[in-house]
């Protein structure tokens, strides 16, 4: 049987929800995907943006404690949350309508 997400350090059953709604059902998964492409596919998958909810994601996958990110590091992986939810969530979708997108049913201007 898989480690569930929650095995890993920082992270408890509240992101194992969350991932299983993006499509990751276990630690090794997340662990494969990276911090940056997991919150990415968290985000489309209806969850709101957090920063503390990213670096503690973070540091959780570096067997970090989540008070660990400070100073120039914290800065840096401001600016990649920045970017990632700026390509992937969209504010003007409701939950329902940023679920239904992350399943392939809304179909997005060109």
């Amino acid at each position: 049987m898989a480690d569930p997400v929650s095995s890993i350090r920082n992270l408890g059953p509240a992101m194992d929800e969350a991932c299983a709604r993006a499509g990751i059902h276990d630690a090794e998964t997340l662990r494969d995907l990276g911090a940056d492409e997991a919150y990415r596919r968290l985000l489309k998958s209806g969850s709101k943006p957090h920063f503390i909810g990213y670096y503690v994601l973070v540091m959780g996958l570096q067997g970090r404690p989540w008070n660990d990110c400070k100073g120039k590091e914290k800065a840096e992986l401001r600016k990649r949350f920045d970017a990632i939810k700026a390509t992937a969530f969209d504010k003007n979708l409701s939950e329902f309508e940023r679920t239904l997108d992350a399943i392939g049913v809304i179909e997005r201007p060109r």
